[in-house]
């Protein structure tokens, strides 16, 4: 099945949305443009260089209202979807037959694809994001063409999505970190984004200082003394891959709390794209940087986790059917089915404690689980307000911290919706725990992967890849039942 990404035929600057103007008469007019006055020096040195970088200035307004959750169904829409039905009705419903479609090789053709699965631009963010990537690429700052990269649809119910990355393997760059420790300070001898050429920055992205109904853009500014910066990723995993780094020059490591939380969620709002999707690693969960960033990119096809079912989270029934379980069954620690005789995990005493104000209780977020998938998920379901959901997702994410729990979050529907993962395959590995098939591929499930876009790096896996084989390799990362519990409550009690 092709994946495409469509181009819209006209794209209007921020200047002339904000403007309300049409474009001139005669020609269409084209994505805003940045400008990088010292594009080969570092970013640390954006200070005493005096450089200047474009800014993508958006509304700081709290208010949200998520146009559709659930922006790709369910499973069993995918299900219909073998019969003929749309295998994305939500959000391909109205899409034009004449836009320009650009195909994950390359090429351009018009129309949509046999699976109707095409990415329309549906913000100016979209374009200046697009735009300056694409400069990116023709300037040669990618480590290797990832649009060389074959991507197919794996058969079966799920619809995971595989991809043959032999870059990833070859030309990322390795770990610099301890895997047994989510919390770790900032090294600045280590390789972080301040070491980065200006070049690799797209854009800075900051709230407006004042309030404005419509974003901006200015193609070159001096920026304020550490900006939130929107850098290509080298090794890119898909079609417009980025890295956003709030607060760049504050030696943040990779740690995320509700403000820092609060601007991915407003990235995701911006690009205003159900394709657009957002992900963060923590340490020993694969992140790979101690410099707090998050990736995102485009993918024109639902993820699987998108299209699991969800069930209201009761964190009581949640315990008690777990410890059921666990008498039952005599399993406990971080253990799952393909792994045998699991070490006990140690119980979290008490809640780990927070820095800080005090928290709310949310009352507009929804909280559930995920069911009817491999790796055990909590999902956040935003209200009316942004900041909620980044208060509720991102105190979660400290206590996980605070108790030494790697984790990853994905973030979808334009960032209405956040999943929320512990990620126990390192412990697992560092257990002897993982099958030795599994260790060859070398293929380590973070938040992209558990999510549903299992990135192989072996053309062999890549062939031979099944919904089996990718069931049990994520069904690796997750943890028990009963572990899965006690997690929940040390990252949600007292705050539902």
């Amino acid at each position: 099945m092709p994946l495409t990404l469509t181009r819209a035929a006209t794209v209007l600057s921020l200047s002339q949305l904000a403007a309300e103007a049409e474009g001139p008469a005669g020609g269409s007019p084209q994505p805003p443009k940045g400008m990088l006055s010292t594009p080969d020096k570092a970013v640390r040195d954006v200070a005493a260089c005096a450089s200047l970088l474009p800014l993508y200035s958006f509304p700081s307004a709290d208010g949200f209202q998520a146009k559709r959750v659930r922006s790709f169904g369910s499973f069993q829409d995918l299900a219909a979807a073998g019969s003929g039905a749309s295998a994305v009705p939500d959000v391909d419903d109205g899409a034009g037959s004449d836009e320009e479609v650009l195909s994950l090789d390359g090429t351009a053709s018009s129309g949509a694809s046999d699976a109707g699965q095409v990415v329309p631009q549906r913000s100016v963010l979209d374009a200046l994001l697009l735009g300056e990537w694409e400069d990116r690429a023709e300037a040669g700052l990618f480590r290797y063409d990832v649009t060389a990269c074959p991507t197919k649809l794996v058969p079966g119910a799920y619809g995971f999505i595989a991809q043959c990355n032999e870059g990833r393997l070859s030309k990322k760059r390795p770990t610099e970190f301890r895997i047994d420790q989510v919390a770790q300070d900032f090294d600045d001898g280590k390789f972080n984004f301040k070491k980065a050429l200006q070049k690799e920055v797209l854009f800075m992205f900051e709230p407006a200082p004042f309030r404005i109904s419509k974003p901006s853009f200015q193609p070159a500014v001096a920026p304020r003394t550490s900006p939130n910066l929107v850098f290509i990723n080298v090794s890119p995993i898909e079609y417009g891959h980025v890295l956003l780094v709030p607060r760049a020059l504050d030696n943040l490591p990779q740690l995320v709390g509700p403000d820092t939380l609060l601007l991915a969620l407003q990235f995701a709002r911006e690009a205003d794209n159900p394709y657009f999707r957002l992900a963060f690693n923590s340490l020993g969960a694969y992140g790979t940087i101690n410099h707090l960033h998050f990736q995102a990119y485009y993918l024109a096809a639902p993820f699987a986790m998108e299209r699991a079912p969800t069930a209201p989270l009761n964190l009581l029934a949640l315990e008690r059917a777990a410890a059921a379980a666990a008498a039952t069954q005599e399993v406990a620690g971080i253990d799952c089915e393909p792994c045998a005789a699991p070490p006990a995990a140690p119980a979290f005493a008490s809640i780990p404690s927070v820095p800080g104000k005090a928290r709310r209780r949310a009352s507009g977020v929804r909280v559930e689980r995920l069911l009817e998938y491999p790796v055990r998920t909590l999902v956040f379901e935003a209200g009316d307000s942004l900041a909620e959901l980044a208060e509720l997702v991102g105190t979660a994410c400290q206590r996980l911290t605070a108790a030494n729990v790697p984790h990853n979050f994905f973030i979808a529907d334009c960032g209405a919706r956040v999943f929320l993962f512990p990620n126990c395959f390192a412990e697992k590995k560092a257990l002897g725990l993982i099958p030795e098939d599994v260790l060859e591929s070398q293929v380590d499930p973070a938040a992209w992967e558990i999510a549903g876009h299992i990135v192989l790096k072996r053309q062999q896996d890549y062939d031979e890849v099944t919904q089996e084989s990718a069931w049990r390799l994520l069904e690796l990362a997750s943890c028990s039942e009963q572990r899965f519990a006690e997690v929940a409550r040390v990252a949600l009690d007292g705050l539902l």
